[in-house]
C-alpha cells in the first residue's frame, strides 16, 4: 500500500497524510488538541459486532497468556513466502508487556461471545519519547493481531480505536508504532540487515542462499565468529550496573532526534539479561571500574514451516547500545560472539542510529524487509533512519 491510496480508517486519523515537508516548520505540536479526559472521552468500550465481546487479558495468568501466545503464533507476522513465522515465547511476551507502570487495561482482546475464543488482540505500554529533545509521555502500540479467518470483519480499526480511547482516558494523546506495511503517516522507513551466525542451517531452511560459485565451506569460513570477546572488561550486565547504564545510555541517545528517555527502573526491566529473552553486556574499565560501553540484543525464534529437519531458527535483534571508549564495531563484534554462545542462528539489525558503522564491516547482509515508524497525533517532518534511536520489539 502507498501513502496515496485511500485508507478508510487512516485518512480520518490524526497522522501525517504523506506530505514530506508539510510539518517541517510546525514540529513538536499535536495535530489535534487534547480533550478533557473525563468529560469528552466515553467511559465505556466501543460497540462490537454482534457475537463478539471485549476482554482485558492478564499476561501473568497461565491460561490467558497461553491464549495470547496461540493467537499470535497462528495469526501474527510471517514472511511473504509463508516459510517462517514469529514465535514470541511466553516469557518474552510477559517481559515486553510489563514495564514499570504498565496498565493492565491496555492489554485488550476481543472474544467470540459464544465460545470465548480469543480472536483479536492489541497492546499499549507507556513510554517517554524524546523528540527533538522534548519529552512526551506516549503509548507504544504493539502486537495488533486479528484471527486470519475474521479479517474481513474490519476488527483491526475497532481495536485501534478502543486502545486509543483507553489511552486517552489516562490523559495521554500521542502514540508511537511501527509496521512492515506502508501506511499514511510514516516518519521514517528503515531497512533490515541480517548477519548469519549459523550459515549452513540458514541456507538449508531457505532463509539464505548459497552464493554462485561459493561452496558451503567457503561460506562458513566467511561468516566464522571467534569463541571469546576480545574487548578487555567485556562482561554480562548485572543489577549493580543499572545506575551507570542509565546515565551512559541516556547521554548517548541524545545524539538522535527520536528516542526513549529511560528511568533506572526501565533499565532494570528492559536491559538486564533474561535467559532466551534479552542479553546485555557492559565494558568495565579495569582500573577505574567504571562502565564505559554497553550493548544488548533480544531473541525471537522463528518457526520454520514445512521443513523435515529444523523446526525453528533462533534470531537475535540488535537492541540498545552506548559506545564511548570501545569502537562500536568491536563492541558489536563481541555481541555477535555472545549471540553465537547462546546458539543464535542469525543476528538482525535495522539501519537506524549508528548501525551503519558496523553493518558492512561485520558482514551483515542486505535484507528484503522494511520497517516503517509512525507517530500518532504529533506533527514532525520525516526522519532519516540514522536519526532514529527508538527500538521496537
Amino acid at each position: 500500500m502507498s501513502d496515496k491510496k485511500e485508507h478508510r480508517f487512516w485518512s480520518q486519523q490524526p497522522v501525517s497524510q504523506g506530505k514530506k515537508n508539510h510539518y517541517v516548520n510546525e514540529i513538536n505540536k499535536p495535530i489535534e488538541p487534547a480533550k478533557d479526559p473525563v468529560k469528552d472521552i466515553r467511559d465505556k468500550p466501543l460497540n462490537l459486532p454482534d457475537g463478539y465481546e471485549w476482554c482485558e487479558l492478564d499476561i501473568f495468568d497461565k491460561i490467558q497468556i497461553e491464549e495470547i501466545y496461540s493467537l499470535l503464533y497462528n495469526n501474527y507476522v510471517e514472511d511473504g513466502d509463508s516459510m517462517f513465522r514469529f514465535d514470541y515465547s511466553i516469557p518474552f511476551l510477559q517481559w515486553a508487556l510489563s514495564p514499570p507502570e504498565y496498565k493492565k487495561d491496555w492489554h485488550v482482546g476481543v472474544r467470540v461471545s459464544s465460545t470465548h475464543l480469543l480472536i483479536g488482540f492489541i497492546t499499549g505500554i507507556p513510554v517517554n519519547v524524546n523528540i527533538y529533545q522534548n519529552t512526551i509521555l506516549m503509548a507504544e502500540i504493539n502486537f495488533l493481531c486479528v484471527h486470519k479467518k475474521l479479517r474481513s470483519k474490519r476488527l483491526a480499526p475497532v481495536l485501534i480505536r478502543e486502545i486509543t480511547r483507553r489511552i486517552n482516558r489516562c490523559n495521554i494523546w500521542q502514540a508511537v508504532y511501527t509496521s512492515g506495511v506502508k501506511l499514511p503517516g510514516s516518519i521514517s522507513t528503515c531497512r533490515y540487515y541480517h548477519r548469519p551466525i549459523n550459515p549452513q542451517k540458514l541456507i538449508e531452511v531457505g532463509f539464505s542462499c548459497l552464493r554462485r560459485n561459493v561452496t558451503m565451506t567457503m561460506t562458513k569460513k566467511l561468516y566464522k565468529i571467534s569463541d571469546c570477546p576480545k574487548t578487555p572488561g567485556f562482561r554480562i550486565a548485572t543489577d549493580a550496573d543499572v545506575p551507570q547504564i542509565h546515565s551512559l545510555l541516556n547521554e548517548y541517545l541524545k545524539r538522535f532526534d527520536v528516542t526513549i528517555l529511560f528511568s533506572e527502573e526501565d533499565i532494570k526491566h528492559w536491559l538486564i539479561s533474561k535467559q532466551n529473552v534479552v542479553y546485555s553486556y557492559v565494558v568495565e574499565d579495569q582500573e577505574t571500574k567504571q562502565i564505559t560501553d554497553f550493548c544488548s540484543f533480544y531473541v525471537v525464534p522463528s518457526t520454520v514451516l514445512r521443513h523435515s529437519v529444523y523446526s525453528n531458527i533462533l534470531v537475535a535483534y540488535a537492541y540498545y547500545y552506548a559506545s564511548s571508549k570501545t569502537d562500536l564495531v568491536d563492541l558489536m563484534q563481541d555481541a555477535l560472539v555472545c549471540a553465537k554462545k547462546n546458539k543464535i542462528d542469525v543476528f538482525n539489525c535495522l539501519d537506524i542510529a549508528e548501525n551503519k558503522q558496523f553493518i558492512n564491516k561485520l558482514k551483515f547482509e542486505f535484507g528484503d524487509g522494511n520497517l516503517h515508524y509512525y507517530l500518532y497525533n504529533w506533527r514532525c517532518p520525516i526522519f532519516s533512519s540514522e536519526k532514529i534511536g527508538l527500538i521496537f520489539l
